[in-house]
């Protein structure tokens, strides 16, 4: 008897365990191996223009948001984050921070939850 339930509690350890494996992998997919949460930091300077549709959008936000404009799966990973949340970040606002950094090439039209790239 205590060895089944000895056998029950380590299947059940295992499970929880490959669950947050599996997790984690999801979750870093759209940013490679980082998580959007922490790929989120790296955009501190599109704080103001990711709340504000009026403020300006600044050199090094621009920067960061053409270094992952080839993934908009991560940039929407990212826009969704908990850390964006946290933050305060407008996704209806921060959205169009790659339109108004002028990018001619950039994802417009892709959804990004209930929002679409303009």
């Amino acid at each position: 008897m205590a060895a089944a339930v000895k056998f029950i509690c380590v299947l059940g350890f295992l499970a929880v365990l490959s669950i947050a494996v599996i997790e984690r992998a999801d979750g870093a997919s759209a940013c490679g191996k980082a998580s959007p949460d922490e790929e989120a930091f790296k955009f501190a300077p599109c704080a103001d223009a990711a709340k504000y549709e009026k403020a300006a959008v600044s050199d090094s936000c621009c920067q960061q948001v053409k270094r992952l404009g080839h993934n908009p799966s991560c940039l929407c990973a990212i826009l969704l984050s908990n850390t964006a949340k946290s933050s305060g970040v407008k996704p209806e606002v921060a959205i169009t921070i790659p339109k108004r950094c002028n990018f001619a090439n950039r994802p417009v039209g892709y959804k990004c939850g209930a929002y679409t790239m303009p």
